[in-house]
């Protein structure tokens, strides 16, 4: 196969023979038969165009062939690959069903063991039977230790409310504190209202007529009075009364040194007035000027009436109580002067505890008391049978 070029070539070729030719008829014969026999050579030979023709497609088939392989030796590779991939997959599945099959067989085993060492249907029943027994005995056992622990937990309840009621008596008795003394009965009656029992009736009834009748005598608070008069015996010993003094100035005291006459008669008249007082308002009382030693006498009288006074509050004498508070005014009056504001503030205190009561009528708690043991002996009776019949 030739290209348009190579036929251009061979036409001016062609062209420049025939001019030739025309020019030397002979050149032109001899060019005619040279161009014959080149053309008859030619035609007996192929052209270099036509024989490179089929080598390039033996190169193009090659090489189609060459990646056709190429191909089908990657896709094979990898056809492996997946086919190992897969085979080592099922490899691990096998070994894991494997050991699934291996841990089923020894539960199997263990379950077979366990059901041989189980009982057999008869074993089963004895021992529901026994259960049964065992716990009908249980619960026998449990209501008798009931019983005793409650009984018992209510003889110390009765046992606490019979105390309460003994130191409710002595409250009143010693101290006569009846605010305590109902606090303690109260307390006693809660605790028989806990036994829900019919037989503490006449027992809450007593006590609930103790009750009524201490609420109904008011408070007497001895242990206040007490402490006041107390404190009236402090401010007692508090109490003086000095005559007036004459001070003597320098002038006086330089004179005197001298041993002139009036200085004399000046100090002499000093040491006389320190034991007479003239007083020119003669329609009041004159009271005595007490001495160092007579003060203290006085001091210890009044606290003695004092203190007799406080043992009288605190035992509930009423006569011994006054007497003892009249006898402590008598002597703020018979001692000290009633324009000192430390006097005249003690006798006022005085007056008005005078005036407050430390006794009253008391109930007696001795029917209570009664009635409470003669319960608690009614309750302990039927125990004590039981607990014979139980031997």
């Amino acid at each position: 196969m030739t290209k348009p070029s190579d036929k251009s070539e061979v036409k001016a070729d062609a062209v420049e023979n025939t001019a030739k030719s025309a020019n030397n008829p002979s050149a032109a014969q001899a060019k005619q038969s040279s161009e014959h026999n080149s053309s008859a050579k030619a035609a007996s030979k192929p052209t270099p165009a036509n024989a490179a023709a089929p080598g390039k497609g033996l190169v193009i088939l090659a090489l189609v062939f060459g990646l056709g392989g190429l191909a089908a030796g990657g896709w094979s590779v990898l056809q492996v690959q997946t086919a190992g991939e897969y085979s080592a997959q099922q490899q691990q599945q096998l070994a894991n069903m494997t050991a699934q099959t291996t841990d089923l067989t020894e539960r199997e085993q263990q379950l077979s063991k366990t059901l041989a060492q189980m009982p057999t249907a008869n074993q089963l029943q004895q021992g529901r039977e026994l259960l049964a027994h065992v716990q009908a005995e249980q619960q026998q056992l449990s209501q008798r230790l009931e019983t005793i622990l409650g009984a018992s937990r209510q003889d110390w309840r009765l046992a606490e409310a019979e105390h309460l009621l003994r130191m409710a008596s002595l409250r009143l008795s010693a101290l006569h504190d009846t605010n305590s003394a109902r606090f303690l009965l109260e307390a006693a009656d809660q605790i028989l209202m806990e036994q829900n029992d019919p037989a503490a009736f006449a027992a809450r009834e007593q006590l609930a007529r103790s009750i009524t009748a201490l609420k109904s005598t008011g408070g007497l608070d001895r242990t206040g009075l007490f402490v006041r008069l107390g404190a009236l015996y402090q401010q007692a010993n508090l109490l003086t009364h000095l005559a007036p003094e004459f001070i003597q100035s320098q002038g006086q005291h330089a004179a005197t040194a001298q041993g002139d006459g009036p200085s004399r008669w000046a100090e002499w008249w000093e040491k006389i007035s320190r034991y007479v007082r003239i007083d020119f308002n003669a329609d009041e009382q004159v009271q005595p000027l007490l001495a160092g030693q007579s003060l203290t006498q006085v001091r210890l009288a009044l606290g003695l009436s004092i203190e007799q006074a406080q043992w009288a509050a605190l035992n509930g004498a009423t006569e011994v109580y006054q007497q003892a508070l009249q006898q402590a005014l008598a002597i703020l009056d018979a001692h000290f002067s009633p324009k000192d504001p430390n006097v005249s503030s003690l006798r006022e205190q005085i007056g008005e505890l005078k005036e407050q009561k430390v006794s009253q009528e008391l109930p007696d708690l001795n029917a209570a008391l009664i009635t409470l043991e003669a319960y608690i002996d009614t309750r302990s009776a039927p125990q004590e049978a039981s607990a014979e019949e139980s031997k």
